[in-house]
């Protein structure tokens, strides 16, 4: 199979000396923006798996948030982008009403405990930090989320200026989860680009801004809800996470558990691991949505905080990776719905007609995302992960924060080739993940003749059929006759 471009290792097995160099400028970035600092955040901020920040993967954000860097590996030159298919995370939101009410009990508890009167330091800034919280916000949208989209929104358009110019407006098309946090992801995102074409002028209502309003399409962007084998093998099966609950028992969360417990001054047997992750996200929370240093920052270090990382990872892993086929299998009919706009496109350039659909945004999860990398065979290790290897993954691939954190993006650009020597070469795409280039997963190439792509990933865009992947066997039942 050819490609062609140059070679490029795979965002996530980055040199451990850059990963430092990109820690040590978000802290500096964070600490000079926040005008009081908060070095703890800085320092766990690269371990919040789902609940990380975008501006923690991509650190030139803290400095300005609309400044678009132009990866060196996107093609230029003779190669025109004729395309563009957007896979988008929602932005920044509030904790699910789960997760509030997880810490109201570890507050309550740390309230029973009395420990503002005979505690110090860390435990008595949290018997006096206000549960700010409500049962109401339930994942929604956050500004701060809004402001992800904005910005967004404001980058690709200066990325991709002639996609995103102003005669294509009209004809952008955006689909959406039935989620309130995608659906306002996506009208945030259409904000931003009003601001892109008139600066300085407060954008109209979504149904005003001249193009068609997202479509809803829980089926593309929820396909996780309508696969009954992945919510019967994997969802409802209370064995299927085996390796997370294993690892909540195991002793690095004991460790945690009984340091937790002195830090706070509660007996252990009253926190539990579940507990301990809500604190943890509750830090990752408090900085996502207020900017804010929470005191629930200081009761972790950096080890706790990769323990905690890995445990969540390990949800991923097994819920919407690697660990069972159908998590991935069920995203099929997703993929080859891009590969569908990426060949009506190239079908419509063959015929010299415009591209009818220039620019597809589609907005939903990190559950969306996560199974569409995996099925093309992207951050999987050698090893899977278990409950019983944390210190042998200690350099995963698999690092859902590096991967999805909020407002992540993967991005399909197919481009028209004018000087092509061969037909094959006339039409080139490109992905990027988190606005880097994604080298093939295959090849590590950071570019690839569309035909050769389809190539590769042939078996997925002609047997991988959602009737056939998703559909439990069923079972005769028969009932003798009165």
């Amino acid at each position: 199979m050819m490609l062609s471009g140059a070679r490029s290792r795979l965002p996530a097995s980055v040199a451990p000396a850059a990963v430092l160099a990109a820690a040590l400028l978000s802290s500096f970035a964070r600490c000079s923006l926040s005008g009081r600092g908060d070095p703890v955040a800085s320092v766990l901020s690269p371990y919040f798996g789902t609940k990380t920040r975008y501006e923690d993967v991509n650190p030139w954000l803290l400095v300005d948030p609309v400044a678009q860097q132009r990866d060196p590996k996107l093609l230029a030159g003779t190669c025109t982008p004729v395309q563009l298919v957007a896979l988008i995370r929602h932005g920044t939101r509030y904790p699910t009403t789960k997760q509030i009410r997880k810490l109201r009990q570890l507050q309550g508890l740390l309230q029973t405990r009395g420990i503002g009167d005979r505690g110090s330091g860390v435990a008595a800034a949290l018997a006096e930090w206000s549960l700010w919280y409500d049962d109401w916000m339930d994942g929604q949208l956050v500004e701060k989320g809004r402001q992800d989209m904005r910005q967004l929104a404001l980058r690709l358009a200066a990325l991709f200026p002639d996609l995103f110019s102003r005669e294509n407006y009209g004809r952008l098309q955006l689909i959406t989860s039935s989620k309130h946090r995608c659906v306002d992801s996506s009208a945030a995102f259409l904000q931003g680009l009003w601001q892109h074409y008139h600066p300085g002028l407060p954008p109209p209502d979504v149904s005003d801004m001249g193009c068609d309003p997202p479509r809803i399409n829980d089926k593309l962007m929820r396909f996780f809800d309508h696969c009954e084998k992945f919510l019967t093998d994997v969802e409802r099966n209370d064995s299927a996470l085996y390796h997370v609950e294993a690892f909540k028992t195991g002793p690095e969360m004991q460790k945690i558990l009984n340091k937790v417990s002195a830090t706070l001054q509660v007996p252990v047997n009253s926190l539990n691991a579940d507990l301990i992750q809500v604190a943890f996200f509750t830090c990752s929370f408090d900085l996502a949505i207020k900017g804010v240093h929470s005191p629930w920052c200081d009761v972790f270090d950096v080890d706790d905080a990769k323990v905690l990382e890995y445990l969540n990872d390990l949800k991923q892993y097994w819920k919407r990776s690697y660990g069972y086929s159908i998590n991935s299998r069920s995203s099929c009919t997703l993929f080859q719905d891009i590969f569908l706009h990426l060949d009506k496109a190239v079908e419509q350039k063959q015929r010299s007609q415009p591209v009818s659909s220039p620019v597809i945004l589609q907005f939903g999860h990190a559950e969306t995302l996560l199974p569409l990398l995996s099925l093309m065979g992207y951050f999987k290790d050698k090893e899977p992960l278990t409950a019983y290897n944390f210190k042998e993954q200690d350099h995963r691939k698999f690092r859902s924060g590096r991967i999805v954190p909020y407002a992540s993006n993967l991005i399909f650009v197919l481009y028209h080739c004018e000087n092509a020597k061969t037909p094959q070469e006339e039409f080139q795409v490109q992905m990027l993940l988190n606005e880097k280039v994604l080298p093939l997963a295959h090849s590590q190439e950071t570019v690839a003749f569309y035909e050769d792509l389809k190539s590769y990933y042939k078996e997925i865009l002609q047997n991988c059929q959602t009737s056939k992947e998703c559909d439990l066997p069923k079972v005769n039942v028969t009932s003798d006759e009165l």
